[in-house]
């Protein structure tokens, strides 16, 4: 008799959204165990390895229990497990805003189309950027954000041109200029965008100002 399908979980927890257009809303967010990237400032090591297999019908009860209308789903990086497809369809069968936090290294032609995707593109100071699969901005929607991890002039200079080069801002619902938390100076990030006047939105990771950076499961 085949098993039930499962996926290797981090945590689930309720907090609120500290990112992207959807920040200050209360989300209840399931971290699946993970990542086949190691960025340079990563801040989620703990989800590479850590986590518990457990069956989708257990995840889809617990994360409904928190009666909360914004689902995100992250990790480490939730599409190395294929059966995270099945879960986020579910949780739109359900009636919830589902998004979903992925590396610009993997396919997201596959994703449920209610599902909002917001995809980190890797910029050079992340030691990944060779890893980013060009081909899914074919697949980007006015549903969709990228979001650009920024630690550096040559990290934002680069964001600026890809912003460009492919039409972004037209192509999808919103592009996002991140700073890396303590590397540099949000400011030097704004002035840089208001000079360039590139049509992003700059943001900040709101979860690291109201708790301790490196506290999980906020």
């Amino acid at each position: 008799m085949p098993s039930a399908p499962s996926l290797k979980i981090n945590e689930i927890y309720e907090s609120i959204q500290g990112e992207s257009t959807w920040a200050g809303w209360r989300c209840v967010f399931v971290r699946l165990t993970a990542c086949d990237l190691r960025c340079t400032y990563c801040d989620t090591e703990y989800a590479f390895y850590e986590g518990k297999k457990r069956t989708l019908d257990d995840i889809l009860a617990e994360t409904l229990a928190f009666d909360c209308p914004l689902v995100e789903i992250t990790g480490g990086e939730p599409l190395l497990q294929k059966n995270v497809l099945q879960l986020m369809a579910a949780l739109c069968d359900e009636g919830k805003t589902v998004l979903i936090e992925t590396s610009g290294a993997h396919d997201i032609s596959k994703i449920d189309p209610r599902v909002h995707r917001i995809m980190d593109l890797k910029t050079p100071g992340s030691g990944e950027c060779a890893r980013n699969l060009w081909s899914n901005i074919a697949h980007l929607g006015k549903r969709d954000e990228v979001k650009f991890v920024i630690g550096s002039r040559e990290d934002y200079e680069w964001s600026r041109d890809q912003v460009r080069e492919h039409g972004l801002a037209e192509r999808c619902g919103c592009v996002l200029f991140s700073p890396i938390f303590s590397r540099i100076e949000p400011k030097q990030i704004v002035e840089w965008m208001v000079a360039d006047k590139v049509p992003a939105r700059f943001q900040l990771q709101m979860h690291k100002f109201i708790w301790d950076p490196k506290l999980k499961g906020v």
